[in-house]
């Protein structure tokens, strides 16, 4: 029997296409391009003006993987609070300027890592791009230009009827051709979109006429459920060519789970190390335990291991052995009973009712063993669990 090694494999895992190259700029410690990993990032949805809550909600996206965090900046006060969240948070700031050209400068004299400006909406924002331009260079702050459908220039939508792929870029474009034609370029692009496949057919454009760094995003992509697929399916389209920066999930959701999403697409196109990986199969008429249960459960259990194990829970004897055998740990179910799996072995049988418990333990043991063999650097990754 073929032995399955534990841990991430020693090659890097393939991907779909080589990333597109593009030039690097820094938001805060946090490296954007294609010489850096593709970040994620999220937006904070408490007022800015309440620095506790903000900065609470930014230690918790924090704790969820978050890379970057965009805050709100409407108003004086907003701009007020900006420098001591910026100080404090412990992952870069990026202020989200709309309208008003001197909250952009606010921001900037703030400590910001970054400032987003939408150009289809800040009044005379053209004529202060060399003064905007210049603060940014002495700060060492990036920008985002921030084309978004639902704030399209006026001109642009009269021109081409409404916010097509073809606008989006000639807005960005145009904004990009204004700073760089005052020597700034540590800025990267959005053009964002409500629908995949006009937002996929704007990056698409975008990318064939610059190496600017681009930041993804399906805009008002709607509730959990909804805005999870269509940014899923958004995103794999382009990420699966190579094209994607950084990218931030907007959902009508907490913000937290906007990161737990864009953590899982970068992970199922390997563009993130995997951490908790559980298979697991979607039950049927062969299945002679309760999967579902099953799966919730050891999900459960292996909440926050951070070694790169995975994990098949399956519920019959068609696919269950061989899935078992090529997960770090498994088990195969059936007939009341479960076959526990370690490294394509089966070391145990154990009754349904301790299958868990023993998959959970067998799990600690692994990552005690992989923590003894490599120190820190064997954990980064997370474990992979797998449910069929």
């Amino acid at each position: 029997m073929t032995s399955v090694s534990l841990g991430m494999p020693a090659a890097p895992p393939p991907v779909l296409a080589p990333r597109r190259k593009t030039r690097q700029i820094r938001v805060g410690s946090v490296g954007v391009g294609s010489e850096s990993p593709i970040s994620v990032q999220s937006m904070t949805t408490t007022p800015t003006t309440d620095i506790n809550a903000t900065l609470q909600q930014i230690a918790e996206l924090t704790a969820a993987g978050c890379d970057i965090v965009r805050v709100a900046c409407p108003s004086a006060d907003d701009a007020e609070a900006l420098p001591i969240i910026a100080k404090k948070s412990q992952i870069p700031v990026i202020a989200d300027i709309h309208f008003q050209p001197k909250y952009v400068f606010a921001a900037i004299e703030a400590g910001c890592a970054a400032v987003r400006v939408n150009p289809g909406n800040i009044r005379k924002f053209d004529d202060q791009v060399k003064e905007i331009a210049q603060a940014a260079k002495d700060h060492g702050t990036s920008l985002r230009i921030g084309v978004n459908a639902g704030s399209l220039d006026p001109r642009l939508l009269q021109k081409y009827g409404k916010a097509t792929p073809e606008a989006l870029v000639e807005s960005a474009i145009w904004e990009a051709s204004l700073f760089e034609e005052h020597d700034f370029h540590d800025f990267k692009i959005s053009v964002k979109h409500n629908d995949p496949v006009v937002m996929v057919r704007a990056y698409e454009l975008l990318a064939e006429r610059g190496d600017w760094p681009l930041h993804l995003g399906v805009t008002e992509a709607g509730p959990a459920f909804q805005g999870t697929i269509k940014s899923a399916t958004a995103f794999g389209a382009l990420l699966s060519k190579g094209i994607g920066d950084t990218i931030r999930v907007s959902l009508s959701a907490p913000p937290v789970e906007e990161v737990k999403v864009g953590i899982q697409i970068l992970q199922s196109l390997n563009l993130r190390p995997r951490k908790l990986e559980i298979v697991s199969c979607p039950s049927c008429g062969r299945a002679q335990v309760d999967v579902y249960t099953l799966a919730e459960e050891v999900t459960a259990g292996l909440e926050g291991m951070e070694v790169p194990l995975r994990v098949a829970v399956m519920g019959c004897v068609v696919n269950g052995p061989g899935e078992a055998r090529e997960a770090d740990l498994g088990v195969a179910s059936g007939n009341g009973k479960g076959q526990i799996f370690v490294k394509g072995e089966v070391i145990k049988t154990v009754p349904e009712s301790q299958i868990v418990e023993t998959l959970i333990e067998e799990a600690m043991k692994i990552a005690e063993e992989m923590g003894e063999a490599g120190g820190e650097d064997a954990v980064e990754g997370g474990p992979v669990v797998t449910v069929s």
